[in-house]
Formats: structure tokens, C-alpha cells, sequence
């Protein structure tokens, strides 16, 4: 409670946890409600201007873009949550085997994290895209794979920290089997770094979808998503600038709330970093100049 208490008094972490509740709120609600069908074409309502009931106007083919919108929020939840899922089960898992098992096994898994910790998370995505085609579940899996790396390589070395802490040490005294010591122990005191690594991932996954949407890589055009709509609108920016800003603001929106909160998350399970900030922070100026 009092990291959450710390996490709402940040500027960062109010609006990253606003942006992310509005977003969850949009999707939840989408699946009863939109303004309009989502998929309904009306060719007489074609780049209607936004006005009232089209809050956000229409596209190309008459849909209601503000109905597009919140049916994309629920293509962005379930891509970050599944991503997440992948993330966390894959880097905890390389976490373990490369800080809890013998030493060629810690020095395979390095190497493993090193080789693929080279490729971009996109890059990944779009070789399983060539081999299985474009979907969600892709895009899922090649995010959470492509960033499991990342919170593994993080992970790895607090996990090797905290095994050393005497608690640890003690637990192993008393009979403890080395699963035990990293349920009780060892996940538990590097959750806080596990937190903001995931948070981060969510968003290189909410990117990376809209990213691979609009390549043509990731959800089919038959699912809403913004990254599809931003597609199709924009061949007609000249014509129709405005259109192509709301899912675009809705993607950087989206993005931002949850780097942001990320960083809000560090600090606030580190308080010495909020102690810190304003030595930092004068120091920027100098070293700019």
C-alpha cells in the first residue's frame, strides 16, 4: 500500500495509471456498447466531419471511427496482457535456470540471452509472421518472446543478488528446496524490478502491434485494432488529415501512460531514486552544455 500510495503522488505514475484504467475501461465497455457497429459500411455517411452522433467523424467506408477506436482497445488489452503473460513466464524462466543452476547452464542460458536479445522485437515478429501468417496470437507470442529476453537479462542479475542475502542463505540451512527459496525469497524481493520491466514490455507490445498491424504482419483486417485503421486511413491524410490523428493519438496516448508508468513504478519502489532526483536533475543542464 504504500508503494501505490507513493505511485499515485508521482505526476508520472497519476497519469499512467489514468491512462491505463481508460484504456482497460474502453475495451471492458466496447463488449457490450459502441456507438455504432464497428463493421457497419454506410456509403452515404462517407468522411462525415466530426459532429454529433459521429463524436470522431467516419472513414472511408462510413464507420464510425469513435466505434472503431474503443472495438481497437480491446485488440490492444489482450495483445499487452497476452504478451505480458509470455514475457513473464519465459523471463522468469531463463532468470532461474541462468542464476539458480549449475555453472554451464548459467553460462548456456547468458549466451542464449545474448544471441537473442540481438534481434528487435518487430524483426522476430515478422519471422514467425512469414511462417505462420499474420495474427494476434503472433504477434503475442513474438512480443512476449522478444522482450521475455529483455526481463530475463535484467532479472538474471538481482536474482544472483538476492541469493546471496542471508535470508536466503538461511532458508537453504533449514531444508529449503531451491523452488521454495525462489517462491518465498527470491521472486518476491525482485518483484518491484519484474514490475517495470513488465510495464515496459506491455508497451513495446501495444507498439509493436499497431506497428505490425499496419504493416500487415499483425491482427487480420477483419479485427478492429488502431494499427489496421491507421492503414487504411492513411492514404487519404492529405485529404483527410484528422482522421489519421486519433488512432495515432490513441497508440501514442496509450504508449506514453505506460512508460510513464514504468518510471513511476521504479521510483516508487525505490525511494532513494525520488531522494536522488534533484542532484540528477541539476546535473542535466551541465552536461547538455
Amino acid at each position: 500500500m504504500r508503494t501505490l500510495r507513493r505511485l499515485w503522488g508521482l505526476g508520472t505514475g497519476r497519469f499512467g495509471i489514468l491512462i491505463v484504467f481508460l484504456v482497460i475501461v474502453t475495451a471492458l465497455v466496447s463488449l457490450v456498447w459502441t456507438p455504432f457497429d464497428p463493421s457497419a459500411v454506410d456509403a452515404r455517411d462517407r468522411w462525415s466531419d466530426p459532429s454529433w452522433p459521429h463524436v470522431l467523424g467516419t472513414d472511408n467506408s462510413g464507420r464510425d471511427i469513435a466505434s472503431l477506436l474503443m472495438a481497437g482497445a480491446r485488440t490492444t488489452v489482450i495483445v499487452a496482457v497476452g504478451a505480458g503473460v509470455v514475457a513473464s513466464g519465459l523471463g522468469i524462466a531463463l532468470a532461474a535456470l541462468g542464476a539458480l543452476t549449475a555453472r554451464w547452464v548459467r553460462d548456456s542460458v547468458a549466451v542464449l540471452v545474448d544471441i537473442l536479445i540481438a534481434f528487435p522485437v518487430l524483426i522476430i515478429a515478422m519471422m514467425i509472421s512469414a511462417v505462420w501468417g499474420g495474427s494476434l496470437a503472433v504477434v503475442i507470442w513474438a512480443v512476449g518472446i522478444g522482450f521475455g529476453v529483455n526481463v530475463a537479462r535484467v532479472t538474471r542479475p538481482e536474482l544472483r543478488r538476492v541469493q546471496q542475502s542471508d535470508y536466503v542463505l538461511a532458508g537453504r540451512a533449514s531444508g529449503l528446496t531451491t523452488w521454495q527459496n525462489l517462491t518465498r525469497h527470491l521472486l518476491p524481493n525482485v518483484a518491484p524490478v519484474f514490475i517495470v520491466q513488465l510495464s515496459w514490455g506491455m508497451a513495446v507490445a501495444v507498439l509493436a502491434e499497431a506497428g505490425l498491424s499496419y504493416l500487415g504482419f499483425g491482427a487480420p483486417v477483419t479485427e478492429p485494432s488502431w494499427g489496421v485503421l491507421l492503414s487504411d486511413l492513411q492514404a487519404y491524410i492529405a485529404v483527410h488529415p484528422l482522421s489519421v490523428v486519433w488512432p495515432g493519438l490513441a497508440i501514442t496516448l496509450t504508449v506514453l501512460g505506460l512508460n510513464l508508468l514504468g518510471d513511476a513504478l521504479r521510483e516508487a519502489a525505490d525511494p532513494t531514486l525520488s531522494e536522488r532526483a534533484p542532484s540528477v536533475r541539476l546535473h542535466v543542464p551541465g552536461v547538455v552544455a
